[in-house]
């Protein structure tokens, strides 16, 4: 049976409402920032519903015996937000998991080919066997960048089935070229657009989420 990439857009409102936030020109940054954090929220309690390890116990209430699940902490989660924006979808997700690990990963903004660099790569040597990954990539144009942070995983071990992506948005030319590589991969996102731009940015889009996150379109920034 051939693999195919697994695209998931959860059918939610509010992730609907936030990633309507982003989309508008009109939101100032800290309205920006705060749509990207709860978009990153909702992305990843859909992404960890079938994912997150768990146990049953048993508890005593203040009746009766009875018994529950509660998270299994044993089992290592190892979160990549992918600089710079990916650090406003983090900020979200931090909530749904605060025993997470976290490694940031830094690159340059892609070219007009969709390239780009690696600065910062703060991926641990070893990542252990039994650990699951999430990556958090603001958007999904042509999959250049988000392809090198799985090339480097996929080097220390770490393949498609123990990953998954949370993007507020993503786009039909990057989730090809991503499936042709990574088939086995699952990716969460606010929503698929079809087109890219002649520079490589999705239509209609929401801009660059990073420099609306932090505040750098503005007219006053003096930064």
């Amino acid at each position: 049976m051939s693999k195919t990439l697994r695209v998931v857009v959860p059918p939610h409102p509010l992730i609907g409402h936030w990633l309507t936030l982003l989309r508008d020109q009109q939101t100032p940054p800290a309205l920006f920032a705060t749509a990207m954090a709860e978009l990153g929220r909702w992305l990843t309690y859909e992404a960890m519903r079938d994912w997150i390890p768990y146990q049953r116990v048993q508890v005593q209430t203040p009746l009766a015996s009875t018994e529950g699940t509660i998270v299994d902490g044993s089992i290592p989660m190892l979160a990549i937000p992918v600089l710079r924006a990916g650090l406003g979808l983090w900020e979200g997700a931090r909530p749904v998991l605060p025993n997470a690990a976290v490694a940031h990963l830094g690159f340059t903004t892609p070219d007009a080919t969709g390239t780009s660099a690696c600065y910062l790569d703060g991926l641990p040597e070893q990542i252990p066997a039994n650990a699951g990954v999430l990556v958090f990539e603001p958007m999904v144009a042509t999959a250049g960048t988000l392809l090198q942070v799985l090339e480097r995983l996929e080097a220390k071990g770490v393949l498609g089935p123990r990953v998954r992506v949370i993007t507020a948005l993503a786009a039909s030319p990057g989730l090809k070229r991503l499936g042709e590589r990574y088939p086995d991969l699952t990716l969460y996102t606010g929503c698929i657009d079809a087109e890219l731009d002649g520079s490589n940015r999705i239509l209609p889009g929401l801009g660059d989420a990073a420099e609306r996150l932090y505040g750098q379109l503005q007219p006053s920034f003096v930064g």
